[in-house]
């Protein structure tokens, strides 16, 4: 006979209840994920810049937004991991240091197209106009789409200062005369000129 008076014990009630079973999951994830995040906020390794690291120049910056605009990063990592595979191909696997200036960063671990974190340097900028302009012009297997507007466009000089002024409240220490000069930095050039700059500096600060 089933016993009516049977109280059921918490565990019980956790198990009965769907509610109470997500409630206390997301509990357990939230306490889990700031027990693992909270102390990189203090470690050196993650919140100070590598040696010779430079914040971005205008151009630069410009370059990296149109580079998010694009959505280059849903194809091109960069991470590279530390395995021996990675950094025979890549060259020094990624380093937290290198991207305290990056907002949001870009650490990632899609790669349809060649890990990027290293580009800087390797190819000349004749050699980065050709391949976004057709990239099978340059790399024949090449599957990645062409980006000829970008030659067309003129970088948005007046956006730059309100996003460098915003960059130096979270950490970037860009002065007042690189936000002043800003728009003139960048006067006359093309998208295409600002996504060069920005792969050029890739990666350079650690060799």
């Amino acid at each position: 006979m089933a016993d009516h008076n049977h109280k059921p014990t918490g565990h019980e009630r956790i198990e009965t209840s769907n509610f109470l079973m997500i409630v206390l999951t997301l509990i357990a994830v939230a306490f889990g994920g700031l027990v693992e995040i909270v102390p990189l906020f203090f470690q050196h390794s993650t919140t100070e810049a590598v040696p010779g690291l430079k914040p971005y120049t205008a151009l630069q910056l410009a370059g990296r937004d149109i580079y998010l605009r694009e959505g280059c990063y849903n194809c091109h990592s960069q991470m590279i991991r530390p395995f021996r595979a990675e950094t025979l191909r890549y060259g020094h696997y990624s380093v937290a240091g290198e991207f305290v200036y990056d907002h949001p960063f870009q650490w990632g671990s899609k790669r349809t197209g060649p890990d990027l974190q290293r580009v800087g340097g390797k190819y000349s900028d004749d050699w980065h106009r050709a391949h976004l302009h057709n990239p099978r012009d340059v790399v024949p297997e090449s599957n990645m789409p062409a980006y000829p507007w970008l030659e067309a466009n003129k970088v948005d000089a007046d956006g730059l200062a309100p996003r460098m002024k915003a960059l130096r409240t979270v950490g970037v220490p860009y002065s007042d005369e690189e936000i002043k000069a800003a728009a003139g930095d960048v006067k006359d050039k093309t998208e295409l000129d600002a996504v060069i700059a920005y792969l050029q500096v890739l990666g350079t600060a650690v060799k």
